[in-house]
């Protein structure tokens, strides 16, 4: 391999352009894992305003949520189970402004957290886990 570089100064060279990669992937990666949980925020929204809408709450919950469960796994792919739509509408519930989520959580943060009953302790978990030192993994399990 020929380079005008010695190798210590070609090292640092492409140290520099694979942490500048790194970077970018860890950011995309956030960013789409922050699109999805917003994503599940806004379908929790709808479930739940379509609960408060219908008079036929009793039965919601068992013909509808099923009969979109199937349609989203059938064009989506897994991720939509009724279980899970439950649980973007508790997720929903749990955090009804939009902009008290934190971006550095992932979905499987949010499920952990929907699991602290107390709003004060979600909240300062929430809190600890968005800090750059913690693990939320961790700390929520």
């Amino acid at each position: 391999m020929m380079t005008d570089l010695d190798p210590i100064s070609y090292q640092n060279f492409y140290s520099e352009i694979k942490e500048a990669l790194l970077h970018s992937r860890s950011q995309a990666y956030s960013a789409v894992n922050f699109a999805m949980v917003q994503a599940y925020w806004q379908i929790g929204r709808i479930i739940v305003e379509h609960e408060q809408r219908g008079s036929l709450r009793a039965e919601y919950g068992k013909g509808i949520l099923q009969q979109i469960s199937n349609q989203l796994t059938e064009e989506f792919g897994k991720g939509f189970d009724v279980r899970n739509l439950r649980n973007m509408r508790s997720f929903y519930v749990a955090f009804p402004k939009w902009n008290a989520l934190r971006s550095e959580l992932t979905w499987t943060h949010y499920r952990a957290l929907l699991r602290v009953e107390n709003e004060d302790a979600r909240r300062w978990y929430m809190e600890e886990s968005a800090a750059p030192q913690c693990r939320s993994r961790q700390m929520l399990h």
